[in-house]
């Protein structure tokens, strides 16, 4: 929850914010005031103008184990904005600047929000604030996840969950490397934007999905898997990955992550990565955000938008989340 009372700057009123005021459906989810936050010690007040939106904080809000939040608290882990004020020991030249930070799982469904000053990455020129907030989860993740399955000019690469926010990231990084990008989706809406997108749609509401990887792979399977999905139907993706290939099991949305037991990897030669595999310290988080914002700002990547809400709107967002409508990202504007 954002601090009112710490060192740094004092407020100077109240702030819109979201709070959830238990944990439960997005109905929990209800629009609040809370005093100004305050700068402390190594930290920044950002105006926020969008507030990214991840599955994991509907779950969260719907009381999963193992997260450090206790209601009523403010949603939000990812933000882009302008720092509004600077706290002891922080340059002041971030005054004013344009900004993307994670904030861990709380407290961006603000006006305003307390950020670690070294958690800041510039937005460059060229690239909007909008824009700035649909990657500053999802670039570094998907630009790490890339550069991990290391696919080649001529392979064949399955994504799961290919036309949600992250997915569409990397059917494009994939297809840039020079590799087929088969895409994993349900819903006629999300099969154009695959094919919009210049992957091969494989609609995985169809219970015969596999053999429809495997006739497009000659029944050699895809040479790598990123799974943002997981549940049955990750593990049926893993039977369908090449024997010597790579398998990425990071996403939960189907009910876990895939379960693919590491002694199975490792007989058919498959390298396997997991969640941790994209779990990063604040150095190396900064710079694969770094490099995604400069790829969206130059051309070479380009975040798919594809509903935003108003912040009061959260429980709109979340429950279009829940309900598999979305396409691409879902933001709050602020």
């Amino acid at each position: 929850m954002p601090r009112t009372s710490r060192g740094g700057i004092e407020g100077q009123g109240d702030m819109r914010v979201v709070r959830a005021t238990a944990l439960g459906g997005p109905e929990v989810l209800e629009p609040a005031e809370l005093p100004d936050p305050v700068a402390g010690p190594g930290e920044v007040v950002v105006k926020v103008a969008y507030s990214d939106t991840l599955f994991v904080e509907t779950q969260i809000r719907a009381g999963a184990p193992g997260f450090p939040v206790e209601p009523p608290y403010v949603p939000g882990g990812g933000i882009a904005g302008t720092v509004l004020a600077t706290g002891d020991g922080v340059d002041p030249s971030w005054s004013g600047r344009r900004v993307v930070t994670t904030l861990g799982w709380s407290g961006g469904y603000a006006e305003q929000a307390v950020a670690a000053a070294t958690g800041l990455v510039p937005v460059p020129g060229g690239l909007g604030l909008r824009e700035a907030a649909a990657l500053v989860h999802d670039s570094a993740t998907a630009m790490a996840l890339t550069d991990a399955v290391a696919a080649r000019e001529g392979e064949t690469v399955l994504i799961l969950g290919a036309t949600g926010g992250m997915g569409v990231l990397l059917v494009q990084l994939v297809r840039a490397t020079g590799a087929r990008v088969l895409a994993g989706v349900r819903g006629e809406r999300k099969l154009r934007l695959a094919a919009e997108l210049g992957a091969d749609p494989v609609d995985v509401s169809r219970p015969d999905w596999p053999r429809q990887v495997s006739e497009a792979t000659a029944g050699a399977g895809a040479d790598a898997v990123l799974d943002g999905v997981g549940g049955a139907i990750g593990r049926a993706a893993f039977e369908v990955t090449a024997d010597g290939g790579r398998f990425s099991a990071h996403g939960t949305p189907a009910g876990g992550f895939a379960g693919v037991a590491p002694e199975e990897a490792r007989r058919r030669g498959i390298d396997l990565f997991g969640i941790t595999d994209v779990q990063f310290d604040r150095p190396t988080r900064n710079r694969w955000t770094a490099l995604g914002l400069r790829a969206a700002a130059e051309g070479r990547i380009r975040p798919i938008i594809g509903q935003t809400f108003p912040l009061a709107r959260a429980a709109d967002a979340h429950a279009a989340i829940e309900a598999r409508t979305v396409v691409g990202k879902t933001l709050l504007e602020v």
